[in-house]
């Protein structure tokens, strides 16, 4: 009930039920798919394992080794990060080659054919098809967690592009969430149906083949990529209604004007143009923080503390919901909140609280047997530490990525916060368990360290870009570490622009 009235009361924020539409029409087949695989591959884990022993057993006559099921396992879990650091290196140069909405409906490709892999998997008695599921399956993710931000920053205006931003947060836990109670015994968590349960992606991507086609491309997009202003004042015509655009065009058209003969950037040009470097900074240390900053060892130790507050193991699984369903409450929260209060606040202070319940829950585990209700504050921290990084890092994040630059180099800038967030993914899942095997409970103090870091950086570098147009973010940026734009020629015709202008 709490979170239908949270959804209300961000769709009561939209200036327009388009926008608000397409948004949920860019989303269902986007980022939610990113979070929904991520979740529901867990619950068939026995299933899949006794499925590949069985399969062993068929081809070579004897039980598979338990060194060999655990390695495929490893791959079939692993690829799906490989798959996502591919799909977000294509992601930026798909969108600008068939544009941010025909990037995001020609990706559903790839989740119907893993929906075919996985789906024919057990009838053909052929697990590698599991593999090449989970690969297709990763790079759908990776292009829509790229390219679904980009379409919804772009789509935006200016007053609510916070909380239009925060559907890509709103779109991960929910997917999480749903992966979480698909997966229950009482519905496709049954040993039986695990084929089923994986070939679900399909639904999602239906859904946005049938209602994207609806909504319009990014008005950016049409009028700074492809110069097209007639498509561009229809699109704007449809998402804010008829009187409400002009000065989100007058915008855009001030950045066609400055961009004029500027191509596209490639993810490598970032790295050399000096006017931009704080930007990347910024950028490089979020996304590897996404990763870094001890979210998943909290999910990781979930089961241990829950079992140590003494919930039956049977009861551990809907419990285990009760995480996802915090996230994503604090995802709708973060999005009522981050157009009045601003970025900074809410990231800033997302990490201070996360490097706090670091420390408590560094103590808690320490002194697990020291008295019967210290699990109890162990597992308060696991939802303390959810919440704070659903009100700020797990949301406000891809909403820099958009603001912090401009039409030339925002899908480059996507293209390498992504490919940063998918290898951070992919390592964490190789060697986080053995951080924790060496560390066990201090490796928070690790997650401590990162998240004070994080907050730091933000605190003395990134400044406030509620209610700024993405020139008026680059000029302030330009303006406080007086860098220069990398391309002379862009800087004489900018300056001629000025004079032209002033005359």
């Amino acid at each position: 009930m709490q979170g239908t009235l949270m959804f209300f009361c961000i769709y009561l924020q939209f200036p327009s039920r388009t926008l608000f539409l397409a948004a949920c029409a860019a989303g269902i087949g986007g980022t939610f798919q990113y979070g929904y695989n991520i979740s529901v591959i867990n619950a068939p884990t026995k299933p899949i394992q006794h499925f590949i022993n069985e399969t062993w057993v068929q081809r070579h006559g004897a039980p598979i080794s338990e060194h060999h099921l655990t390695l495929l396992w490893s791959v079939i879990v692993s690829v799906f990060t490989l798959g996502g650091f591919l799909g977000a290196s294509l992601g930026g140069t798909l969108s600008i080659r068939f544009g941010r909405k025909g990037t995001l409906l020609l990706n559903n490709a790839f989740s119907l054919l893993a929906t075919v892999f996985m789906g024919l998997s057990y009838p053909t008695r052929t697990f590698e098809l599991l593999i090449a599921g989970r690969f297709l399956v990763g790079l759908n993710a990776g292009i829509g967690i790229c390219v679904q931000p980009l379409y919804l920053g772009e789509i935006s205006p200016k007053a609510y592009r916070g909380v239009m931003a925060m559907g890509t947060s709103i779109f991960i836990t929910g997917g999480i969430f749903t992966g979480q109670v698909i997966g229950l015994r009482e519905l496709l968590g049954k040993e039986d149906y695990w084929p089923i349960l994986l070939s679900t992606i399909c639904i999602p991507a239906i859904l946005q083949l049938i209602f994207l086609p609806w909504f319009p491309e990014s008005p950016r997009y049409l009028l700074i990529d492809k110069g097209d202003r007639n498509k561009c004042k229809e699109a704007l015509k449809q998402l804010y209604g008829s009187g409400g655009f002009q000065a989100e065009e007058e915008d855009m058209e001030r950045e066609r004007t400055e961009l004029i003969g500027v191509k596209p950037m490639r993810p490598w040009q970032l790295f050399s143009d000096r006017s931009l470097r704080w930007q990347l900074t910024t950028i490089i240390f979020l996304c590897a923080a996404q990763q870094l900053n001890g979210i998943n060892a909290i999910y990781f130790y979930a089961n241990y503390v829950f079992t140590r507050a003494g919930i039956p193991e049977d009861k551990i699984p809907y419990v285990t919901i009760g995480t996802g369903a915090c996230e994503c409450l604090t995802a709708l929260t973060c999005g009522m909140l981050v157009d009045s209060l601003g970025r900074r606040i809410l990231i800033i202070g997302g990490y201070s609280l996360m490097t706090l319940w670091c420390i408590i829950i560094t103590l808690s585990l320490t002194y697990q047997d020291y008295a019967p209700w210290v699990p109890y504050i162990s597992m308060s921290c696991i939802f303390a530490f959810i919440l704070s990084f659903g009100l700020g890092p797990g949301g406000v994040t891809n909403i820099l990525i958009t603001e912090l630059f401009t039409q030339s180099s925002r899908p480059a800038a996507y293209v390498t916060g992504g490919s940063i967030n998918w290898l951070g993914f992919f390592l964490v899942g190789m060697f986080f368990p053995f951080i924790v095997m060496g560390l066990q409970q201090y490796c928070f103090l690790v997650f401590l360290g990162v998240c004070c870091l994080v907050a730091t950086y933000i605190y003395f570098v990134v400044p406030e870009t509620k209610n700024k147009t993405f020139l008026e973010i680059k000029q302030e940026f330009q303006s406080h570490y007086g860098k220069q734009k990398s391309d002379k020629s862009n800087q004489g015709r900018s300056s001629a622009l000025l004079r032209s202008t002033d005359m």
